[in-house]
Formats: C-alpha cells, structure tokens, sequence
C-alpha cells in the first residue's frame, strides 16, 4: 500500500493505480478506524466497484463501521421532471450536494447520539429518508459514490470532509458490461440498458475520470472474485 510513516495515505503521484486486494484495503480501513470519527469516501467511475468495494470492507469491520451513500441524495424524479433533467439522472447537477455534505458535517462532528442517513432503492429509483442508523460510538463512516473528488458546488464541502478518498479503476470494457447488465437486472431492455451505458454512464464518467488525480488513492482490485452481481455503482 502506498502509506507514509505515521500511517496516512500518501496521494497518489501521477494518479498511477497501486495493485492491491480487496483484504489490503480492509486492513487500511482498519486502521482508519482507529481513534475517533473518521471518514473513508470510495470513488470511481460508474461501474467501477465502489458500492462492492464500500459493503465488503463494512462486512468486514462490523460494528467498528457504518455505510452510506452518495446515491441517497438524488433529487427526486418529480423534481428531474420540472427541471428537464430527467434524462439525465446521475450528473452532478441531479444531485443534492450540499444537502450531501450537511450529513457528513454531521457524521464527522459526532455530536449526536445517533445520526440516521438516507438511502437509494434502486428498485425504486428512488432515495428512503431516515434509514441508516449511525450510532456515535462507530469510528468509521464508508461513504461511496461519483462525485467525491469534483471541486465544485457542495462537491468541494463533501470534500473537505472526508479523511481519505480511494479512486477505483477498471478497465472500461468491463466497467461498460456491467454497467449495462444493472440496468438489465433493474427492468431496462438490453438496447436501452446498453444506450444508457454508453450515453449518459459514459458522461458521467467521463466527469469523473478529471478527478482521479485528486485522489489519496488510485486502486487497481486484483485477487478478489467477483461475483455474477459485481454490476455495482
């Protein structure tokens, strides 16, 4: 792992990816969750693996973890219909940022004896208010999603907050693939699953991809199975 003497990450120089496994990084996160609240964001391209990424280091820590995500803060589809951005559900725009970064000012003061976050049902499209339980005692809080590293609007609030961002990276003919078999597995016919891939994904992406250099980490997942869901955000 690319770690400096007193254990903190160095930033990726270049943005070269290191190689690493899924258990290489769930023993950094064990080490980020010494102390108090601390927050690890997990960021990449859509498709890249963070929501993967993000639930097998939770598993793995337990109790001494809490997950939330970006997604949770979608505007609402009623909300993308008025403002004509519906089509494009997923850019930075169609998202509440601020709203975003008042929940990790939150979470990092650990004022509160329990802060409850939202959540995003994709089978709903759709984010359920109140539904994650972040007790005080935890000392991690794993947040994941596209626009951890973007420097602008509430993005650059989110930023601040977060005490190490790791960037994944994979290839994009994998990304692609199983970016289009979510959108299968989530009701959308092949064609259109693969155009949404391919059009709105792929700008999405590209998005995200100019902030990789910002990134403590830039990983390359080697030796971890994936499994037939492994289609994540």
């Amino acid at each position: 792992m690319n770690t400096a003497k007193d254990g903190n990450a160095v930033p990726a120089e270049g943005a070269e990816p290191i190689s690493c496994t899924i258990e290489e990084l769930i023993e950094r996160a064990r080490s980020l969750a010494e102390g108090s609240r601390r927050i690890l964001g997990i960021t990449g391209a859509p498709g890249a693996g963070k929501s993967t990424v993000a639930e097998a280091v939770a598993e793995a820590l337990g109790a001494q973890a809490a997950r939330v995500g970006m997604d949770a803060f979608h505007l609402a589809n009623t909300v993308l219909a008025e403002h004509g951005s519906r089509d494009r559900k997923g850019a930075p725009d169609t998202f509440d940022s601020w709203g975003y970064a008042n929940l990790l000012r939150r979470l990092k003061d650990n004022d509160e004896p329990v802060v409850y976050a939202p959540v995003f049902d994709r089978s709903l499209e759709e984010s359920i208010g109140s539904a994650i339980p972040v007790e005080r005692a935890v000392p991690l809080v794993i947040t994941e999603g596209n626009y951890l590293l973007l420097d602008t609007d509430g993005w650059a609030a989110c930023r601040e907050l977060i005490d190490e961002v790791w960037y994944l990276e994979v290839a994009e003919s994998e990304r692609q693939v199983r970016l289009v078999r979510r959108h299968e597995a989530f009701g959308k016919p092949h064609d259109e699953a693969e155009a949404w891939a391919l059009g709105s994904d792929q700008r999405n992406a590209d998005v995200v991809d100019a902030t990789r250099e910002r990134a403590d980490l830039v990983v390359a997942l080697t030796g971890h199975p994936k499994p037939a869901s492994y289609a994540q955000a």
